[in-house]
């Protein structure tokens, strides 16, 4: 049994994989496998896996024969992997060399059930900047509730957001296993797999050492135009709702479901001007002026009033809210232009 499991699901990904698994293969820490998933790729893919996989016995290739998205290509990591403990790693993305030795030790000296660590934003033009889980600390289950569970659940709007990314943690497969945690969908899935998660963990350990190097992609899932966008956010807010329920969450958030509902909107929105959408700018201005009208968004838009957003989100949000919808599409034009 190794010491850590970690799981990299991978779906076109021949260019940048060598590079991803390396990051694993060159850990100081090295009781270890590595589990690359490829999830029906029609590139070369499956093929970099298999040579991986010969090259060393820790990793392993497993072969989906149809792309079933990011979700079930984690959750057939889950269910093979033989670690103590799970890391998840994208595949265009990197560990630094000592993350798997740090947030071990880290996590053992301190007796907790979790680690995390701080991660590094590699952005397309070169920048780069470090973004902290929490500030550095052992955290009790209270801890664990204020800094993590709360802010996904009912903090959605006010700068700066809690990100549910779930590769910033190591995980322990015990958990995951007695709470039954996996992933679905293939969008704002990390955050609900979350918040279960560490409605379940009692202590967490946080280094802000950035060990993960994250790239950010243009061509990620969540830069495109998604035309059932309504429906994968009325799920995830029906799974988010059942979660608040088992655990007892919403005393502390009770205004949960409009600061979410207002934060799905904008999201929504913004989607709705993607470039991507095929439909015309009259359309698109009726879709958004529905999707406002929904009774939920419309009680969001009615009982909560968004601040300190950014500038942009906050001038959509006023526009919104004021029912500006011909001003609010020609901004959109006006950017989507630039």
């Amino acid at each position: 049994m190794p010491g850590i499991s970690v799981i990299v699901p991978v779906y076109q990904a021949e260019k940048f994989l060598p590079a991803c698994a390396e990051s694993v293969t060159n850990q100081t820490f090295s009781d270890w496998e590595l589990l690359l998933v490829d999830d029906g790729c029609t590139d070369g893919s499956g093929a970099v896996c298999d040579a991986l996989a010969a090259a060393d016995s820790r990793v392993r290739a497993l072969h989906q024969p149809k792309n079933a998205g990011v979700s079930e290509a984690r959750n057939r990591g889950l269910r093979e992997a033989r670690g103590e403990y799970i890391a998840f790693l994208d595949a265009d993305d990197a560990f630094e060399p000592q993350t798997l030795e740090i947030l071990w030790n880290l996590r053992a000296q301190a007796g907790a059930d979790t680690a995390a660590c701080a991660h590094q934003n590699l952005y397309p033009g070169g920048g780069t900047s470090v973004e902290l889980v929490l500030p550095a600390g052992i955290y009790d289950r209270q801890g664990i509730l204020d800094g993590i569970v709360y802010p996904l659940l009912g903090d959605r709007l006010a700068q700066p957001i809690f990100n549910g990314f779930i590769w910033r943690y190591l995980f322990s497969a015990q958990i995951l296993r007695d709470a039954g945690i996996t992933f679905e969908g293939a969008y704002l899935e990390d955050e609900i797999f979350l918040m279960e998660y560490f409605c379940n963990a009692q202590k967490l350990a946080v280094t802000e050492e950035p060990l993960y190097r994250y790239v950010l992609n243009p061509a990620s899932a969540t830069h495109k135009y998604m035309s059932d966008f309504r429906q994968v956010f009325a799920r995830f807010m029906e799974r988010k709702a059942a979660l608040a329920e088992k655990y007892g969450l919403e005393a502390a958030r009770p205004q949960w479901r409009e600061n979410s509902n207002w934060a799905g909107l904008l999201i929504a929105v913004s989607n709705e001007y993607a470039r991507g959408n095929p439909k015309t700018w009259t359309q698109k201005r009726q879709a958004v002026e529905t999707l406002c009208a929904l009774p939920e968004m419309a009680e969001a838009i009615r009982a909560v009033t968004p601040a300190g957003m950014s500038r942009n989100k906050q001038l959509a949000a006023r526009l919104v809210r004021d029912g500006h919808f011909f001003l609010l599409t020609l901004l959109y034009r006006l950017k989507n232009r630039t």
